[in-house]
């Protein structure tokens, strides 16, 4: 447990001032109001969402931007709660807590549904308000979920905020045991979905290019893999047509050709999820889609109430460490260096191995996954 009374005015912190403007800075610690807490990071993943603001700066940004950049950069973090804002029962100092980084109105349409990724004043710590990416963060209590009743400790924490957005993914088809479902693209999501699906008891097939996903797909209980030709511009469906059919198609890579196949390898009256984010209009075979009544899934985050815990009992459950999807633990000062792990991250979103670099903001050099 950290002792409060030993901390100091200002954090580190890798904030965001603009297009591949990125700077470790020192900046006060915030101070939790009510409702909120101060947590000490533990741990915060890198994903290509913080790669495209990298690349593309704010313009990118969603609409309802609390405030202008520069902000700290991270969503996907846990941490110590260190102290607790005015109203704060659900959380104790001293927890190890998972952020969901959504923070919804609760009082909105889509709130009022359940539905609060979609809600009408939807924000995100990382993108809208500062993250996860320094020393410490104040997020609202309510969108913390507590690690430990769910098996969950270490670094593996700092994985719930994907895993959550995988879980919602996979659920909101309805995948059931037994189903055969498809993954294009075994990258941070689709790895996190590969578990999440073999988790329900469907027979997962995963299709990917580099084979060191490949193989950890197959740890995460993939039934088949399939290895992807090098050329970019190759059939997919031809490459995956010899496996049949597939109940549920989830389409990770953003990729008009894995979309074509997504259309083409859903069986009539199956469901499709559009997961990856494409950046441009895509042409898609809406005859198919009408002739074979295929259901079309978008999906968003995560709803914090349902997929965070469901998330950290994914993680909890696997017998293996989460060391082969996170082998790099390494510090902030690794953001801002050419060539290492966590710059690599930046530089080339959905790329190579690892598919997870985590950031410890206390590590002064790197250190295993713990």
């Amino acid at each position: 447990m950290t002792d409060t009374t030993t901390l100091t005015a200002t954090m580190r912190a890798a904030r965001i001032h603009g297009q591949g403007d990125l700077r470790i800075e020192e900046i006060p610690i915030p101070e939790p109001g009510p409702g909120d807490v101060l947590l000490r990071i533990t741990g915060a993943g890198i994903c290509g969402t913080d790669a495209t603001l990298f690349r593309l700066g704010e313009a990118v940004v969603p609409a309802g931007t609390e405030a202008g950049w520069p902000i700290v950069l991270g969503h996907e973090f846990a941490g110590e709660v260190v102290e607790a804002g005015a109203g704060v029962t659900q959380l104790a100092v001293g927890d190890l807590v998972a952020c969901g980084a959504g923070v919804s109105c609760g009082t909105c349409v889509r709130c009022r549904e359940g539905r609060t990724n979609l809600c009408l004043g939807y924000a995100t710590a990382g993108v809208h308000r500062d993250g996860g990416l320094a020393g410490y963060c104040v997020v609202p209590a309510a969108i913390c979920e507590p690690a430990a009743p769910h098996g969950v400790s270490g670094d593996a924490a700092a994985l719930a905020q994907p895993m959550a957005v995988a879980e919602h993914a996979i659920s909101v088809a309805g995948l059931a045991a037994g189903e055969r479902a498809l993954v294009l693209g075994a990258g941070g999501i689709g790895s996190f979905a590969t578990w999440a699906a073999s988790s329900r008891g469907a027979e997962v097939t995963v299709f990917e290019r580099d084979p060191e996903r490949l193989a950890i797909a197959a740890a995460l209980g993939a039934a088949r893999t399939v290895a992807a030709e090098t050329d970019a511009d190759a059939d997919v469906t031809a490459q995956l047509a010899e496996h049949g059919m597939f109940d549920v198609v989830y389409e990770m890579s953003g990729a008009q050709g894995p979309l074509d196949a997504a259309v083409a390898l859903t069986r009539p009256g199956g469901r499709l999820v559009a997961v990856g984010v494409h950046g441009v209009r895509r042409p898609i075979d809406l005859d198919r889609i009408t002739l074979q009544e295929i259901t079309l899934h978008g999906t968003l985050a995560l709803v914090r109430a349902v997929d965070l815990p469901r998330a950290l009992d994914l993680i909890g459950a696997r017998d293996a460490p989460w060391s082969d999807v996170a082998p790099d633990v390494v510090g902030l000062d690794a953001l801002a260096g050419e060539g290492g792990p966590a710059a690599a991250a930046f530089a080339r979103p959905g790329g190579a191995p690892p598919i997870k670099t985590l950031i410890d903001p206390w590590a002064t050099a790197p250190r295993p996954f713990a």
